[in-house]
């Protein structure tokens, strides 16, 4: 008996030393998130997909109310503050400044809204041309350079930035119809709904993948307590895992056939 009782008072020693040692690292990391700045920049362009701009906004709003504003968010566009019309004959959106690539933080690049193949004047391959026509990719290519940016894709802004060259090697995804097209720029398509090149680059394969790059972001930024408290305002959980190029690497059988054949 007198055997047990040492046994639990000495048990009851160590998580008394233990306990205050986790109290202190919890607050520690609660308190760097407090300490945050991060700004979010989403990028407006003539044909955007609405979806794709206000999934991501909305998350990264709660993101900041939640956190006490260590995160802040803001529209913007290339050519400074304007009404920038979205695509399928959407509503505009007004972009609030000029796209800063100099500033740290987040910059999120949405895809087009349109037909998604053909040479109209409202398809997506001829709106992503448009846009490439503007001053975007080169203050892209300057944010690619910043590396106190992280830049964020949904759906076709990966191949807006492909089509300039800017993911050529990289990792990425985009909507499954662009996934060809994503490959023949020199980029490296994953099947995968988010997928994480490096820190400073990730990105989201369809419409409704905004709110999984966001909330990614999010828990990697703030942590998952916001997180988790923006997908319960939500009642929408975070979709997919997050792939990277980690760990091991899974058996290609499609390979292994050709060469058994």
């Amino acid at each position: 008996m007198k055997k047990i009782v040492g046994l639990f008072m000495s048990l009851a020693l160590v998580l008394t030393l233990v306990a205050p040692a986790a109290s202190t690292q919890a607050k520690e990391s609660n308190d760097a998130a407090k300490n945050k700045n991060i700004h979010v920049q989403i990028v407006l362009f003539d044909g955007f997909d609405l979806l794709d701009v206000m999934g991501p906004y909305e998350v990264f709003a709660a993101a900041g109310m939640y956190s006490g504003g260590a995160i802040t968010v803001e529209l913007v566009s290339a050519e400074g503050k304007r009404s920038v019309l979205s695509g399928l004959n959407g509503p505009a959106l007004e972009a609030e400044a000029a796209l800063d690539p100099n500033r740290p933080g987040i910059i999120v690049v949405p895809g087009a809204a349109g037909k998604p193949a053909g040479n109209a004047e409202d398809s997506i391959p001829n709106i992503l041309m448009k846009a490439n026509g503007t001053a975007l990719p080169g203050m892209m290519k300057q944010a690619f350079a910043n590396k106190e940016v992280t830049v964020a894709t949904v759906c076709g802004g990966s191949l807006l930035l492909a089509m300039e060259g800017l993911l050529k090697d990289r990792y990425a995804v985009t909507n499954q119809i662009g996934m060809p097209a994503l490959a023949a720029t020199g980029a490296v398509p994953v099947e995968a709904r988010v997928v994480e090149d490096n820190p400073r680059l990730v990105s989201g394969g369809g419409v409704t993948s905004g709110l999984d790059v966001a909330l990614y972001l999010v828990e990697r930024e703030l942590g998952p307590q916001i997180a988790n408290s923006v997908e319960n305002l939500f009642e929408y959980e975070q979709r997919g895992t997050v792939w990277r190029a980690e760990g091991i690497a899974p058996v290609d059988f499609n390979k292994n056939q050709t060469a058994s054949e």
